[in-house]
């Protein structure tokens, strides 16, 4: 029998049955859930230490190592979205006093380094406005100044929609005995990277963009030098949740038996898997092809708007996500608000640094089409004829 009355009455909200709209994401993530990984959501639980799991997290090993293009054993799901890889990884690298280079270009080098902070590394910068990317003589500079033990670039910054180039800077980062860790949540997928061919230590994902899968767990993958680094740390790593000694043997990366270490989301898992079979039955070089040419008819539709690309580059535009200078007199909350009010088509402003100074629209995986890229500009197009404009 109770021993207590109660003082929270069943909230009246949840009496009401739930209602989620049908809605189509061209924002910069999460994505629309493609059929297969929706079917995959509704699938019976098991116990995440049963055989059947286990062989599911091996099939996403496998996934996982096809799309980042790698060898590496160590190679595995993190239960989180892509922040949690990558505390993962500067948790699992860094110790105290190292010193950690960062190309700060965006809002993914300004969380690198927050979180870098937090664990008592020693930061060094390299600092971009939005919009630019970091050459390899610029790189080269910052590693014999710094002489850092690692280096964080996103290949994808989603916040600019910048793709940064990566070819030769693993070969810089380790003549200078530095690893190099890279953030491709807003470019798996969507644009060409070859893990291994590239030099790249570390590498990793999210579920919710190219993938189309629910939003909440990420890709990761470490090189055998990244390995050595932190199987050596002298100390343990501040989260015993990202730690990655007990993450390698619970997804089976060494050839100790597997001991628990926490509760996956097993549904999630089957989400991910079938996300990964998805993008591995249609072909990475396809993937890359298809974003390419949605891209570029969005790049003409927009400029046949009169807009203006925010990253002038061709070649150094993202593919998955564009970036839109925001026209002048308006504001983008009612643009972003229109579009979503009479069209139900999501896009989004700027974040962290391109915050106010651009609109950013989405094509990820499935949604990659030039149908969907007709009706956004068929919506922008109608926005800016309808929101109001202030007089220069």
């Amino acid at each position: 029998m109770a021993s207590h009355s109660l003082l929270v009455a069943p909230p009246a909200a949840l009496s009401k049955p739930l209602f989620i709209p049908s809605r189509l994401l061209l924002g910069p993530g999460p994505s629309n859930l493609t059929p297969r990984v929706m079917e995959a959501g509704g699938l019976p639980v098991l116990g995440h230490m049963h055989q059947e799991v286990y062989q599911i997290m091996d099939e996403i090993k496998q996934g996982i190592q096809y799309v980042f293009q790698t060898r590496n054993p160590l190679s595995l799901a993190i239960s989180g979205s892509g922040h949690c890889a990558l505390e993962a990884a500067l948790f699992n690298l860094l110790e105290p006093g190292d010193s950690f280079l960062v190309g700060v270009s965006g809002i993914w080098g300004q969380r690198a380094q927050d979180i870098a902070e937090r664990i008592g590394a020693r930061v060094c910068q390299m600092v971009k406005a939005p919009g630019g990317h970091f050459t390899l003589q610029e790189v080269e500079e910052a590693l014999a100044r710094h002489k850092p033990v690692l280096l964080f670039l996103a290949h994808g910054e989603s916040s600019t929609g910048v793709l940064q180039p990566l070819d030769g800077y693993g070969e810089l980062c380790h003549r200078h005995q530095c690893l190099l860790l890279v953030d491709s949540v807003a470019s798996l997928g969507g644009a060409p990277i070859y893990m291994d061919r590239q030099g790249i230590d570390v590498l990793y994902s999210g579920s919710q963009k190219v993938l189309n899968a629910p939003p909440g767990t990420s890709l990761i993958s470490f090189s055998d030098k990244a390995k050595n680094k932190i199987y050596a740390r002298k100390t343990k790593p501040v989260s015993f949740y990202l730690d990655i000694q007990w993450l390698a043997n619970f997804w089976g990366c060494d050839d100790r038996p597997r001991t628990y270490h926490h509760t996956t989301p097993v549904i999630s898992l089957y989400s991910l898997r079938e996300s990964l079979a998805h993008l591995a039955e249609q072909g990475l070089e396809d993937s890359w092809r298809q974003h390419r040419e949605a891209s570029e008819y969005l790049h003409a539709c927009l400029q046949g708007l009169g807009l203006q690309l925010f990253v002038k580059d061709q070649a150094l535009r993202l593919p998955t996500i564009t970036s839109v200078v925001v026209p002048a007199g308006y504001d983008w909350r009612d643009i972003v608000k229109y579009i979503m009010d009479h069209h139900n088509i999501e896009i989004a402003g700027g974040l962290g640094p391109s915050a106010g100074k651009v609109l950013r629209i989405g094509l990820l995986g499935g949604n990659a089409t030039r149908e969907n890229v007709d009706r956004v500009t068929r919506a922008l197009r109608e926005a800016l004829q309808r929101c109001p404009r202030s007089k220069l």
